[in-house]
């Protein structure tokens, strides 16, 4: 479900005296900045153009849209100028793939931001089953071939008899989603290795074996697809005290009155385990800038220099649920917004 925090203006004005990889060949212009992407920095971009708008009377409002972290991608590299957004929000960062397509249709000069850290946050109702799970058993519930055979575990004590005998029901996000390509990195690849030790040399040699073996989602029940909408996964948990649910931090954050995190190797999501990194799902978050729209979309700088602004451990997006990033980190991001350095196809995969 796509949800925008403005509705972009149906008149287009023309650009006048801006750059011409900007202005899209003619195509038309806006005076609006636009950004698309991850569900999970969604709340966090959005709290920054509140602040934006607040503290430049005139601008008006930055349109936001949650796509996913996938979808938002393909948008962001389908070209430069006024009909293609400014911003990707992304909860993992760019592909090599991502980053080969957008060279391919002009965007060739992208600025790359750590706005801070997250986890994926496996939760239940307070009135839940109390689990406590591993990479492995997640890994076992809900691959879609699990050691190399079709998954057929139907409860929890079917994947670990150490775990109640109550059915495999995780709400979580779809495969556009950056949230379920960290799911697939950070904790089925781990689970999928722990069994099989050789499966990196898979992923290395035979790249879609291994997707099938160890990082494909099931698909026949257990896991449901909610979509983009995180606060859907909260309110099936509110309602289903059996069922697990998966999101950024932040969801639990906001719900932590009627949601708890289920720990993943002992360790619970919480601001601390992630910023030190013992928590196995902790995550950094970007956001992708076209450089070439700096100098054509009115207000674009002193919206990166907001968010600047607001990502430090004590800072408002901090307060929303995001987990500040170490200060070496941030101010690295901060570097990269001050001299609009460029990000290289050689540290991407």
């Amino acid at each position: 479900m796509r949800r925008q925090f403005a509705i972009l203006a149906a008149a287009m004005l023309g650009l006048a005296g801006c750059d011409d990889q900007a202005n899209g060949g003619g195509a038309g212009s806006r005076d609006q900045i636009k950004v698309v992407g991850s569900s999970t920095i969604y709340p966090f971009t959005t709290l920054v153009a509140e602040q934006f708008v607040n503290q430049n009377p005139g601008m008006k409002a930055p349109v936001i849209e949650s796509t996913g972290t996938g979808a938002g991608m393909k948008l962001f590299c389908a070209g430069v100028g006024a009909q293609h957004p400014d911003i990707a929000n992304a909860s993992r960062r760019m592909k090599l793939s991502e980053f080969t397509t957008c060279g391919e249709n002009g965007v060739d000069r992208i600025m790359e931001i750590q706005i801070g850290l997250d986890g994926i946050a496996f939760a239940e109702g307070k009135e839940g089953p109390k689990l406590t799970l591993t990479p492995v058993d997640l890994y076992l519930a809900l691959a879609a071939n699990p050691k190399g055979k079709p998954n057929e575990a139907k409860t929890w004590k079917d994947v670990n008899p150490a775990l109640s005998a109550i059915p495999i029901q995780v709400y979580g996000p779809p495969s556009t989603s950056g949230t379920r390509d960290a799911l697939a990195e950070l904790i089925l690849s781990r689970g999928c290795a722990a069994i099989y030790p050789d499966s990196m040399k898979l992923k290395d040699k035979k790249p879609d074996d291994y997707a099938n073996v160890c990082t494909r989602v099931r698909d026949d029940g257990p896991y449901v697809d909610a979509g983009e909408n995180d606060n859907l996964i909260v309110q099936k948990l509110q309602s289903n005290p059996n069922a697990l649910g998966i999101f950024g931090y932040s969801y639990l954050e906001e719900n932590k009155a009627n949601l708890v995190g289920v720990p993943v190797n002992g360790v619970a999501p919480t601001y601390e385990t992630i910023t030190s990194g013992t928590y196995p799902g902790a995550r950094p978050l970007f956001i992708y800038v076209k450089k070439a729209h700096l100098t054509a979309i009115p207000g674009l700088p002193k919206f990166l220099e907001t968010y600047a602004a607001s990502w430090d451990a004590s800072g408002p997006l901090v307060k929303r649920g995001l987990i500040a990033a170490p200060q070496a980190v941030r101010d690295a991001s901060a570097d990269v917004i001050k001299n609009g350095t460029t990000l290289e196809a050689r540290v991407l995969r």
